[in-house]
């Protein structure tokens, strides 16, 4: 159409000169590849917790007759030491309730032998040396000695009391089955009108054997000042 606008071709015009080799342009060629469509993101899953091994679980019986077992033991041993304590606690308690049998033998003996009324002289005599035994038994049964005692005590016509100062265990022998005995004791004797005359003060060491029955008895008798 005239009236439409014509595209003039126009020649390319190239600078005086040799020719040159030309290069034939390449045309880049664009090709529009449509986009991958993009995958919804998949949630983060949560980290699991990973959990240790269980616990191997002790057998609980062994474990509860071990546990019986120990308690039983400690019981065991605890009333093995009780039971030794009070043994040995009556054995001392024995021990010394003997101990003081020995030091209230000598002092009733020592008592006996001092002590005296006008109205039971002999019965006074009889009772010292029934409470003898041994060397001291042998001295008073001999010569006669008890009839001539009762003697002297009635010619005196007095009378004669024996107070115990005090008495303490000297030494025992577990082969003789004997102890010795301190004893003090004060001697006030009353002429017939009742005059007490100055008490006389003695210590004397007694010698005091238990026999098979387990009787008491004065077994030889040291004095003044106990012997010493």
């Amino acid at each position: 159409m005239a009236s439409e606008t014509q595209r003039v071709r126009r020649r390319a015009s190239r600078a005086a000169g040799p020719a040159q080799a030309e290069s034939t342009p390449i045309a880049e060629v664009q090709i529009d590849v449509p986009a991958e469509p993009k995958r919804p993101a998949k949630p983060v899953k949560a980290l699991k917790r990973v959990k240790p091994p269980p616990r191997r679980q002790p057998h609980r019986a062994l474990v509860r007759w071990i546990s019986i077992a120990a308690a039983l033991l400690a019981i065991g041993a605890l009333a093995g030491c009780l039971t030794f304590l009070i043994v040995q606690q009556r054995h001392a308690e024995a021990q010394q309730a003997r101990d003081q049998r020995f030091v209230d033998t000598a002092t009733q003996m020592v008592v006996n032998m001092f002590s005296y009324k006008q109205d039971n002289i002999d019965e006074s005599v009889n009772r010292f040396y029934n409470s003898t035994s041994g060397p001291l038994r042998g001295m008073l049964g001999a010569n006669n000695a008890v009839e001539n005692l009762k003697a002297l005590f009635r010619s005196t016509n007095a009378t004669s009391e024996a107070v115990i100062n005090g008495a303490a265990l000297e030494a025992k022998d577990p082969v003789t089955d004997n102890a010795s005995v301190l004893v003090s004791v004060r001697v006030t004797v009353a002429d017939i009108d009742g005059v007490h005359k100055p008490s006389m003060p003695y210590r004397l060491r007694v010698i005091v054997h238990e026999d098979e029955q387990g009787r008491m008895t004065g077994y030889d008798l040291k004095y003044p000042n106990g012997g010493n």
